[in-house]
């Protein structure tokens, strides 16, 4: 049975807007290489970034779902990109190494250990499950900006472009997993909503004191797809 239109056009745009989003890498890395140094930012969202589109590259291959292995194969290699871009200007080689290192043990881990999993309906749930897991623990990473924000009553912090971005994406994953019954897809982006909105809603109640400020710079924040 063919697939109606809208579906093909939402799963189209939520690709498009997702791969856009994770553009946003590019930006921190010219940062990089024109200043010859990353200073004290975090490669780490980098790293989890990478992480994260592993897993749910694995997920869509398990699942057959083509936009979802799409989106993160492109996922994967942008960061993979980014990371090393960090490492070259890296001040802490060695310590950003093992934080990869490590990451890449736990990846392997768990490709092996689904491996294992016989039964595919199993390997699919515990896969979801992981992919879940970690997509929401990114998601709960801004947590201590909003409290920051709402102490000091000014969202000059934020960046909002970046914000309405990460709301538009989840909206459009949500939406594709209602479509398609993926209860995995449905849950980590719901939660990516209901953050994104109450981060957009401080702009409302906090309005920016100064747009001169930090209040539209680009910040390191995983992924969330």
């Amino acid at each position: 049975m063919p697939i109606p239109t809208y579906d093909v056009l939402l799963e189209t745009t939520a690709v498009v807007s997702t791969v856009l989003q994770f553009l946003s890498g590019v930006i921190i890395c010219r940062k990089y290489i024109q200043k010859k140094s990353t200073g004290e930012s975090s490669g780490l969202p980098f790293i989890c970034g990478f992480l994260s589109t592993s897993f749910w590259l694995r997920y869509g291959l398990l699942t057959g779902e083509r936009s979802v292995a799409l989106v993160n194969v492109i996922g994967i290699f942008l960061f993979l990109c980014y990371t090393m871009v960090y490492y070259v200007f890296s001040v802490n080689k060695k310590s950003y190494m093992r934080q990869f290192g490590f990451v890449l043990c736990i990846l392997f881990g768990v490709w092996y250990y689904t491996d294992s999993i016989e039964a595919d309906a199993e390997k699919i749930r515990v896969m979801g499950l992981i992919c879940c897991i970690i997509t929401v623990c990114f998601f709960a990473a801004p947590l201590t900006m909003l409290v920051h924000v709402i102490r000091m009553k000014n969202s000059e912090s934020l960046p909002f472009p970046l914000i309405a971005m990460t709301f538009l994406v989840s909206v459009q994953w949500v939406i594709y997993g209602v479509i398609i019954s993926d209860t995995f897809i449905q849950i980590p982006n719901f939660l990516g909503c209901l953050l994104s909105l109450l981060q957009l809603c401080l702009f409302v109640v906090y309005p920016p004191k100064s747009y001169s400020g930090q209040g539209y710079r680009l910040v390191d924040q995983a992924s969330i797809f």
